[in-house]
């Protein structure tokens, strides 16, 4: 009996048999990979849509905040504007007043811009100025400071569209409650049976003012009593 056992040999089938063949393995299910991928991509294009449109809202918020805080900021430049117009105004008929010898008359060169109230027939200049939409001129006077040389369109003067304007009207005598329709106090000056005490006038001061946007407009008015001399 031989003692030893048969070694393989390269060319026995045998050995061939009993060598391993390695073979790369493929998916059952080749399909469901590329399908997964393109949910992916889906979900991914779905949600940079979202980002887009929220950072389109964030800007558009934004450039609406600015609109309305340039326009608020138009709006108070205006209002300052015509109290500036308004008070100086005032300034000038109390200064005018304390004049010794001056007479306040409307028309004249003191207050061209000046009219007589009169509720049966109105001035169409004053009645515009004060009521009409948009930036009126006609009849009126251009505010440039106490002493007529600040123009409030220059940069370092504000930066308005127009320099303000304003009318004064003249309501009257200030009469002595029950005298009369227009009166403001007790007081009464001799034209009126106050002997002894001034004679003071009614004035309507109507002032109006830009801001840096023409389209933007403030009109405010004020009542003033000065002495008549």
């Amino acid at each position: 009996m031989n003692a030893y056992a048969h070694q393989p040999q390269p060319g026995d089938s045998e050995g061939m048999a009993l060598t391993p063949t390695m073979r790369p393995s493929t998916p059952r299910h080749p399909g469901v990979r590329t399908a997964q991928r393109g949910a992916v991509l889906v979900i991914a294009l779905i949600f940079l849509l979202l980002l887009t449109i929220l950072a389109v809202g964030a800007s558009n918020r934004s450039l609406l905040q600015q609109r309305m805080a340039g326009g608020l900021l138009n709006a108070q430049r205006a209002q300052m504007s015509a109290q500036t117009a308004l008070r100086g105004a005032e300034w000038r008929l109390w200064s005018s007043a304390a004049k010794v010898g001056t007479t306040l008359g409307c028309g004249t060169a003191l207050f061209p811009s000046c009219y007589i109230f009169d509720p049966l027939s109105p001035v169409a200049n004053a009645v515009n100025f004060r009521t009409r939409p948009g930036w009126v001129t006609a009849g009126s006077e251009e505010y440039l400071g106490n002493e007529g040389a600040i123009d409030f369109t220059a940069a370092a003067n504000g930066d308005l569209a127009e320099n303000p304007r304003y009318i004064v009207e003249d309501l009257g005598m200030v009469r002595p409650p029950g005298s009369g329709p227009q009166h403001e106090s007790g007081s009464t000056g001799p034209s009126s049976g106050g002997t002894g005490q001034i004679n003071l006038e009614i004035f309507r001061i109507t002032a109006r003012a830009t801001g840096g946007d023409p389209n933007t407009i403030s009109v405010l008015e004020s009542t003033f009593d000065a002495q008549v001399q």
